[in-house]
């Protein structure tokens, strides 16, 4: 069944701020008891992908584990990268790792938007190898992605071919299909706000990818891969609600109805509302089998 709902948290009255704060998972405001045995850790990840080793991190919770575990992509060109989302995760019993694609945020080799889902990919694919299972703590029956903006994109077209994840999350998401049918002299200008931080691209070269894979891209061409996946997916007044509103409608179309979709009134980073963003995902995870 699908559960849409509306949060408008600005401007709440007494009793209405009380009954938000009872909706908060304690994890978002109480630090986990400490775990001498096993303590809470922070590691880092290199990741083998098409001959590089990408950058990645996983924040471990306390306890022996296996522990389920939160993948969370980060958008174009990922300057929110989410890392408070990670640590509340982590505080609910969650394993949560970040990466950085090719070519992007130190990571090596040069960037491009076609390999950011084969990277996806790898990183699924290191977290389920028995060398590094047993070491990291992760529970492979139990990994959920998420993404934020590009991040979301991502999060589709990776959760549609692997089934093996127990659900997605897509914040705010881009899609990079109907982006690259802007016209080239809006889509450049709009490429040149969105490459700090990004290797081997110019402006030029990021449009001229995303035009000429922009129906291939397009979130719609997941629908069929998520009919079966239990999907969160969040929108804000960023003008990129149209978007996920559609990718909704045609998993729908499909006979999908796995999905869990709330709209809240903020701006593409979640900038005033990041407690109301952790909520609805920790509280969303927790509800997953």
């Amino acid at each position: 069944m699908r559960f849409c709902a509306l949060l408008v948290l600005a401007g709440l009255g007494a009793a209405s701020s009380a009954a938000l704060a009872q909706q908060v998972p304690p994890a978002i405001f109480t630090d986990p008891p400490v775990d001498a045995a096993h303590p809470a850790a922070m590691t880092v990840l290199h990741i083998p992908s098409h001959g590089v080793l990408i950058n990645g991190l996983v924040y471990r919770p306390a306890g022996a584990g296996p522990h389920p575990t939160l993948v969370i992509c980060h958008g174009l060109p990922g300057n929110e990268k989410n890392l408070d989302l990670a640590q509340a995760v982590r505080r609910a019993g969650w394993n949560a790792v970040t990466f950085n694609y090719r070519g992007s945020w130190g990571s090596p080799g040069v960037y491009r938007f076609a390999q950011n889902l084969e990277d996806a990919d790898a990183v699924l694919a290191y977290l389920r190898d028995s060398a590094n299972t047993a070491r990291l703590g992760i529970d492979t029956q139990r990994i959920a992605i998420a993404g934020h903006s590009m991040g979301g994109w991502v999060v589709a077209h990776t959760a549609a071919h692997d089934h093996g994840l127990m659900g997605a999350i897509l914040i705010s998401a881009g899609d990079m299909g109907v982006l690259g049918e802007e016209p080239r002299e809006k889509l450049v200008a709009e490429m040149t706000e969105s490459m700090e931080g990004l290797s081997g691209v110019t402006p030029q070269s990021m449009a001229d990818e995303d035009h000429a894979n922009a129906k291939a891209f397009r979130l719609e061409n997941t629908a069929a891969g998520l009919v079966s996946m239990p999907l969160l997916v969040l929108t804000a007044d960023d003008g990129l609600a149209p978007q996920s509103d559609a990718f909704v409608h045609a998993i729908e179309a499909k006979g999908g109805h796995k999905i869990t979709a709330i709209h809240v009134a903020t701006d593409h980073g979640w900038s005033d509302h990041r407690i109301a963003l952790e909520s609805a995902i920790i509280t969303w995870l927790n509800g997953l089998h």
